[in-house]
């Protein structure tokens, strides 16, 4: 094993050791290897189950054909055949053994939503809108056998005695209506719909319900108790097995195509109207193949109270235990189970929206294998036919298949799109499989469009090694792989793969600081998680070294430590003459970066250096080094610490102006004059660098009281002052103190003269 390591690495660094000048020094390894990484891709005639395994998978047949955009529910009829009720078209299709498509009935409404058998080889019709429940019988022959006032008829189910069981909406009334043709209200549930029946082995009417989706067990003389009050909106379809375990399909949300965040219904809301799914109908038929990402989950929730579904949980398969205690048997993150079907060994396949997924379902907890998927959005109803075969219909477009007993002995993976954010040089893929030689084939194609079209390059040849083979395909910025399993029969364990490694090298991007705020003057901030000194954060005078401690910290910790986008700020402080500085900066390739950090004064064109190879976002100037004046910092960043010294790049930024000051303003009296009883002081503040912005002044050290310039406002470099003394402070002393914007200072004692 160790060998076949050493192998693979070193055909990857063969690989892209050529084009080190020209690319990032670190490459990456895209490895698919579970369960969720496969569901990620395109699976054709091939399972992937819990464990990560793709497997060859059930051979998949088409059995019909339609023209109709959905194919709702799904009857086995006494000679083999299969009839298939359909949407926008209001027709029953016969599908004969032989595959020929007719036309069995045509109704007035638009669907059919449900049938049963009727005697002597006939299907009860139940249809929607302005519902009503057709007798046809095995000649074609039609009449109208019940006509309740409800406008949709969702589902319908045929009791021990012979009655007809019909779920309906909009006010999700139950009637039971008798072999004669006469109906009468059996049970209203309170809710908005009543979609799926079920008769379980005592006679017992199961219904499910939508606004809100609930599950009720009502005996033979009406007398209802609800099994449980779901999250979900719709308990769409319910199986009974014989034991008497009910499993119950429920989803929430819009299956019928968009993807949103489906409300939680709780009992106090009042019940909505049940939505006609949308039509989205494609023409274009491909072959039966896996699909997707269910992210399932599984739950053991007593039946007790409500239940809570997991966050953005689309549907759930719930059981329930004859003695009524229930549990949640998979939760569904991205698909809306439809249909189910139980098999002799307690398994159940579940038929789903909005990929058409089947899965299967085994094992306490549950281990959900995904297990095929049809060439439609959904998977409407399920069946197992006389032959043994798993038959489906599907909706978005109309379909029918089964899936064999036996698996296919060829079937093939396409594996999600790998963007490497900028062109690449691909490496090596190598692959993990137990299999016989040939039976497991890759293949790489690479392209710059995020969607493989006619622009991406050829499917490469097969590869043979398993240890690693530099991939063919061209530089670019995207990349796919195909695996093929063949089995010379269908007998046997066949080939089984478990993982997938492809190794590439993405071109080097060059860094980009994206701002520097410029503190004001004099602001610095604490370091966090200080050693208990005063630690300024980006001050290089912390230390007794002469180096910062965020140098210090980020040099000992090696240079795999990611560069943090900005630094972490404690205590806001203020120390007269710091200036700080705190950019962000980003790295696309997410190399770690290290900044250089220069000066110049206005006028200027030479860039001066101030403090190299930083590591932290952050730098503190003590600005009494330089001359008061206007300043610009520049801000570089290099990827060197995670490149070759021929591949690093450099990004800059430059700050906007600011200014340093660290002289104090000049007070300038020019008189003092007594005149009579009062005594006028006439003064200039002025500063070389910043505004005045202060002026105070004090009779021998007492109060400071402003004085006021004499054009009313403190916004220049320059101002003129008067105060006036009344005689009663003729003989004290005055004291001028006078700051500007950078707080400096200056003091000054005017006398008066007599």
């Amino acid at each position: 094993m160790l060998n076949r390591f050493r192998a693979a690495a070193l055909a990857a660094a063969v690989c892209l050791a050529a084009t080190a000048a020209v690319l990032g020094a670190t490459p990456t390894f895209w490895t698919v290897s579970t369960q969720a990484d496969f569901l990620k891709g395109d699976v054709e005639d091939l399972s992937i189950d819990s464990d990560g395994r793709v497997f060859l998978g059930p051979s998949a047949t088409r059995l019909a054909d339609t023209a109709a955009p959905f194919l709702w529910t799904l009857l086995a009829g006494p000679d083999g055949s299969l009839f298939a009720g359909t949407g926008n078209e209001g027709q029953v299709l016969r599908i004969a053994r032989d595959g020929k498509v007719s036309t069995f009935f045509d109704a007035a409404e638009l669907e059919v939503h449900a049938l049963a058998p009727a005697p002597n080889g006939g299907l009860y019709v139940a249809t929607s809108p302005d519902g009503k429940i057709y007798q046809v019988g095995s000649d074609g022959q039609a009449k109208t056998f019940f006509d309740p006032e409800d406008k949709y008829i969702w589902a319908l189910a045929t009791g021990r005695d012979g009655a007809l069981y019909a779920a309906t909406g909009e006010k999700g009334t139950i009637y039971r209506i008798t072999p004669d043709g006469k109906g009468a209200v059996f049970y209203k549930t309170n809710t908005t719909n009543v979609v799926s029946l079920a008769i379980d082995r005592d006679g017992n009417v199961i219904a499910g319900t939508e606004s809100p989706g609930r599950i009720f067990r009502i005996d033979p003389q009406g007398k209802a108790f609800v099994l449980i009050d779901s999250p979900f909106k719709e308990i769409h379809a319910i199986r009974i097995a014989d034991e008497g375990t009910i499993y119950a399909a429920a989803f929430s949300g819009t299956p019928g195509g968009e993807d949103r965040e489906a409300p939680v219904i709780t009992p106090s809301e009042p019940p909505a109207t049940k939505q006609q799914p949308v039509p989205t109908v494609s023409a274009e038929i491909t072959s039966i193949t896996v699909i997707g990402d269910t992210s399932s989950g599984v739950s053991a929730s007593a039946g007790g109270g409500r239940e809570v579904r997991s966050r953005n949980a689309k549907g759930a398969i719930y059981r329930i235990r004859p003695d009524g205690l229930w549990d949640t048997v998979w939760e569904a993150m991205d698909d809306w189970p439809f249909d189910l079907l139980i098999e002799k060994d307690g398994a159940i396949i579940v038929g789903t929206g909005k990929e058409g997924k089947l899965f299967r379902i085994v094992g306490d907890p549950a281990r959900v294998t995904l297990l095929a998927r049809a060439s439609a959005r959904q998977v409407t109803a399920l069946l197992r036919d006389a032959a043994g075969r798993i038959v489906g219909a599907t909706s978005n477009p109309g379909k029918v298949f089964a899936l064999s007993s036996d698996r296919a002995t060829r079937g093939t993976y396409d594996s999600d799109v790998r963007d490497a954010g900028t062109v690449a040089t691909w490496g090596a893929i190598r692959w993990r499989a137990s299999a016989k030689p040939g039976e497991v084939e890759i293949h790489t194609r690479s392209g710059n469009t995020a969607m493989p079209d006619e622009t991406w390059s050829a499917w490469s040849k097969p590869y043979t090694s398993a240890e690693g083979d530099p991939i063919a395909s061209p530089n670019a910025r995207y990349l796919q792989w195909r695996a093929v399993l063949k089995s010379d029969t269908a007998a046997g364990a066949g080939p089984v793969l478990t993982s997938v490694t492809a190794a590439f090298l993405p071109r080097n991007l060059r860094p980009t600081i994206t701002s520097i705020t410029v503190h004001p003057a004099g602001v610095a901030f604490q370091r966090p998680f200080s050693t208990g000194e005063l630690e300024i954060a980006g001050f290089e005078d912390n230390t007794s070294d002469g180096r910062s401690p965020s140098t210090q910290s980020s040099a000992s910790s090696g240079s795999a430590v990611p560069t943090p986008p900005s630094p972490a700020l404690g205590r806001r402080m203020y120390q007269k003459g710091l200036q700080t500085f705190v950019w962000k900066a980003d790295d696309e390739n997410d190399d770690r970066l290290q900044y250089d950090i220069s000066y110049r004064r206005e006028g200027e064109t030479a860039w001066k250096p101030l403090k190299r190879e930083l590591w932290d976002p952050i730098f503190v100037w003590d600005t009494t080094s330089v001359p008061d004046g206007t300043y610009y910092v520049k801000v570089t960043a290099t990827d060197a610490p995670s490149n070759s010294p021929a591949t690093a790049l450099l990004g800059e930024m430059e700050s906007v102006s600011f200014d340093v000051d660290n002289t104090a303003p000049q007070i300038e009296v020019q008189s003092a004059v007594r005149s009579g009883t009062r005594a006028t002081i006439k003064f200039v503040v002025a500063d070389n660098q910043s505004a005045v912005q202060r002026v105070e002044y004090s009779l021998d050290a007492s109060r400071w009281r402003v004085a006021y310039p004499v054009d009313g406002i403190a916004d220049s470099r320059r101002e003129e002052f008067v105060v006036t003394l009344d005689e009663a402070d003729l003989s004290r002393s005055v004291i001028i103190r006078a700051s500007d914007t950078m707080n400096n200072v200056a003091t000054a004692v005017a006398e008066i003269k007599r």
